[in-house]
């Protein structure tokens, strides 16, 4: 839909229009006029500023390609990356950090510099893994991996088959798998490992415009714009981002609510937010309203956008249903038709497609509902233990608490702007009573952050980037631009400091050597069709190869306390639980040993004594052997009972 109203004049921080002809007028904290206002700038030192852009540019982005190859990614320990990655990496986000500083006190007349900046920094951030590493990093992206080649081995859907490891689900909503399946097919290369690792940055670049477009919606102030996206992608740190359903339905939902909140405005529903003397000076107004027949046409036009989400994954439909019921909470976004629309077509989804995981869900919710501190846990698998680790789960939650007390100091603090952008507010915090719903195998309390992300930061971005104090030169406007002066940079830092321990602190789980890949590829390719294969966990690359045609046991899984009685006599208690006749294979690895000791499945050393009992058990014999893994085939005696599994 159109809309037709015309864009608003030039305005100074202050709200008062420009004045034509005024060059560099564009200001921030610490820039221009001592109160926030704008001053003409000398012409050499505007020139110094626009010279100093591209410089700083380059100079960062110059700095992380030569620190690359210093990294020595293969010898991770404790600390995964981070204690890998040189000081001139560390030293190219500070550069980059400080050209968009100077990017933004131009910000208003040359946007295209902070967006090229914003771009800088994803590559900066993400991209090292699909520069360097030599195998796919996370090993849940090896397992999407897997069920893309077995579409594209099978020709078909089977969302009611019984699957071993549940995988049947991925059956049940295939729109992500159905879309990379086309794209192997498209781009002619053997797999979706080819561009696997490269997901976060063109998911990231994808994202942008979006980002910008629902923040613009709230701000005519491209300095705020511009920090809120930074802010956003210093603060999403929790991986959801890689070759997975979730990042494909996150990029779909926002872009549902961007449209949403830009075209469903009801008529005669602002009242005094489209008069400019009412609002923050930084808040844009409110988009013209629709007609009730333009927004039925807007509902149509996104229905095939709602059925891809549906297509896509189980939980963003729930979120997007949990987001349009929060808009309804004001007048100006109640638009229940949309909401009963976006219900209807994933009802329709789970109970069809989706039935078998939609009602084993169903059966479990009496179990988990109203558990709060159950369902907010971080993690399925254990207690995180090991320095690499429990930095990572300290940081991530430092980060989190941080973006929601500077979004709280904006709420609290910006009230003008808090009620012109109350629709993003609600939309952000509209996820957090689903912890009260279901853990989402111990990942619930990830997803609400994720969601949540989108406003935190533009509120985020409120507290560090305030109004200027308009044509005044008050002392309230001179400490605020003093404090911001010094807040802004200071934050962006602390984020940046955050973002690498909890995003690249257990890379050792993460990155798997080649050899290994290979190893555990030979394992299940040696089990017929209905064999067994067994491991500690299944968070290793190529775990799920040939997930159709084998069944998988992930034995420590479980409560550590059954698994040091599993430890006492781990031959005994798999051939006690190993159907009878079934041909059946232990793989056990570096990365699940590594895996097993950083979420708190094993205690310190139980994966050595694992290995080694099984190793000297006339139960099981070694069928390869190397530094980095071993394979055991389980030969039962005919006098050994077999379990059942």
């Amino acid at each position: 839909m159109r809309q037709h109203h015309q864009e608003p004049a030039p305005v100074s921080e202050g709200g008062v229009p420009a004045q034509p002809g005024a060059p560099g007028r564009e200001g921030v904290p610490g820039a221009d006029g001592p109160d926030g206002t704008h001053e003409p700038r000398p012409r050499a030192a505007a020139s110094a500023v626009a010279w100093l852009t591209p410089a700083l540019l380059v100079a960062g982005l110059g700095l992380w390609a030569v620190s690359l190859p210093m990294v020595d990614f293969r010898s991770m320990e404790d600390y995964g990356l981070l204690d890998r990655l040189p000081a001139v990496f560390y030293a190219s986000l500070v550069v980059l950090t400080a050209g968009f500083l100077v990017a933004l006190r131009r910000a208003g007349t040359s946007p295209g510099w902070p967006l090229v900046y914003c771009v800088g920094l994803l590559v900066a951030l993400k991209a090292a893994p699909a520069v360097l590493y030599d195998s796919v990093r996370y090993p849940w992206a090896s397992k999407h991996d897997a069920v893309v080649n077995t579409i594209l081995g099978a020709g078909e859907l089977r969302p009611h088959a019984a699957l071993s490891g549940n995988m049947s689900a991925y059956d049940q909503w295939p729109g992500f798998f159905t879309l990379n399946a086309a794209l192997v097919r498209a781009f002619g290369v053997e797999s979706t490992a080819a561009y696997l690792n490269w997901a976060p940055i063109v998911l990231g670049l994808i994202l942008l415009p979006v980002l910008v477009l629902l923040y613009r919606t709230f701000t005519e102030d491209w300095r705020l714009v511009w920090t809120a996206v930074w802010i956003f992608q210093l603060a999403n740190w929790v991986g959801q981002d890689y070759l997975a359903p979730q990042g494909l339905a996150y990029v779909l939902h926002l872009t549902v609510l961007a449209v949403v909140l830009r075209h469903f405005v009801r008529p005669g529903t602002v009242g005094r937010l489209r008069d400019r003397t009412a609002l923050d000076p930084a808040a844009a107004g409110v988009p013209p309203s629709t007609t009730t027949r333009q927004r039925a046409v807007g509902v149509l036009i996104l229905s095939p956008l709602i059925l891809g989400i549906n297509a896509v994954h189980q939980l963003t439909p729930v979120m997007l249903c949990v987001v349009l019921a929060a808009l309804c909470l004001t007048r100006r976004y109640r638009n229940l038709g949309l909401l009963a629309v976006t219900g209807l077509i994933m009802l329709a989804w789970d109970l069809t497609m989706g039935r078998p995981l939609f009602l084993e869900t169903l059966g479990t919710l009496k179990e988990s509902l109203g558990r709060l501190t159950q369902n907010s846990r971080a993690g399925y698998a254990g207690q995180l233990t090991g320095p690499g680790p429990e930095l990572a789960g300290r940081a991530g939650i430092a980060m989190a608490l941080a973006v929601v007390l500077f979004a709280a100091v904006a709420v609290l603090a910006r009230r003008r702007l808090t009620r012109s952008a109350l629709p993003l507010l609600l939309a952000s915090a509209a996820p957090v009573p689903l912890f009260a719903v279901n853990d989402y195998g111990g990942e619930m309390l990830f997803r609400v952050y994720l969601f949540g992300l989108p406003g935190a930061a533009f509120f985020a971005a409120a507290a560090l980037v305030p109004a200027a104090g308009g044509g005044r030169r008050s002392r309230g406007a001179v400490l605020r631009r003093r404090v911001a002066a010094v807040a802004l940079p200071a934050a962006l830092l602390a984020l940046t400091a955050g973002f690498l321990p909890a995003y690249y602190g257990k890379d050792a789980m993460y990155y798997t050597p080649p050899a290994e890949s290979a190893l555990v590829t030979r394992a299940i390719d040696r089990l017929p069709d209905g064999g067994l294969l067994l491991a500690t966990s299944g968070s290793f690359p190529q775990a799920l190869h040939r997930y159709d045609e084998v069944e998988h046991w992930w034995f420590c899984e479980q409560e550590l306390p059954e698994n040091e009685r599993m430890l006492a006599d781990p031959a005994r208690y798999l051939a006690d639980r190993i159907p009878r006749g079934t041909t059946a294979h232990v793989v056990l690895t570096r990365t699940q040993d590594v895996y097993t000791a950083g979420e708190g499945l094993l205690p310190a050393g139980g994966f050595t004594v694992l290995r080694d009992r099984l190793k000297a058990s006339p139960l099981f014999r070694t069928v390869e052997e190397h530094p980095y893994g071993i394979v055991l085939a389980y030969t039962p005696s005919t006098t050994t009972p077999g379990g059942a599994s």
